[in-house]
């Protein structure tokens, strides 16, 4: 069984920057790509960024790239989302998920792709 866990969040002021991380475990995972994505209040959850777990292929969504980025550390089965500049409207509930065995026309933003879902960190931007 994958299990996924998020751990970073936090309250911070705009300007700040944090670093999610998402620490996988159950299998190995070669093969896999990950993704993050949010849910904000009163808000569906949307796409923020992803990464394939070996070949490092990554995508953004346009509204993080160029203040987000995405890496993996494949030793340590975990992925992480650094944030900075944060908005307040980058205040969510911040999910990490795994895709299975990826394949090359995957998009990273097709939510109901992943596999498995982490339980979510919570990151708050104050104004």
């Amino acid at each position: 069984q994958v299990q996924l866990v998020e751990s970073g969040g936090g309250l911070v002021q705009a300007g700040d920057s944090l670093r999610l991380s998402c620490a996988a475990s159950g299998r190995t995972f070669s093969t896999d790509a990950m993704g993050w994505f949010r849910r904000a209040p009163g808000k569906e959850r949307e796409f923020v960024a992803g990464i394939t777990w070996s070949g490092g292929r990554t995508s953004y969504a346009g509204s993080v790239k160029d203040r987000f980025t995405i890496s993996r550390d494949n030793a340590k089965n975990t992925v992480y989302l650094q944030m900075n500049s944060l908005k307040p409207e980058d205040t969510a509930v911040y999910y990490c998920a795994l895709k299975s065995y990826f394949y090359t026309s995957f998009k990273f933003y097709t939510e109901a792709a992943y596999d498995y879902w982490g339980q979510g960190t919570q990151v708050t931007v104050s104004s």
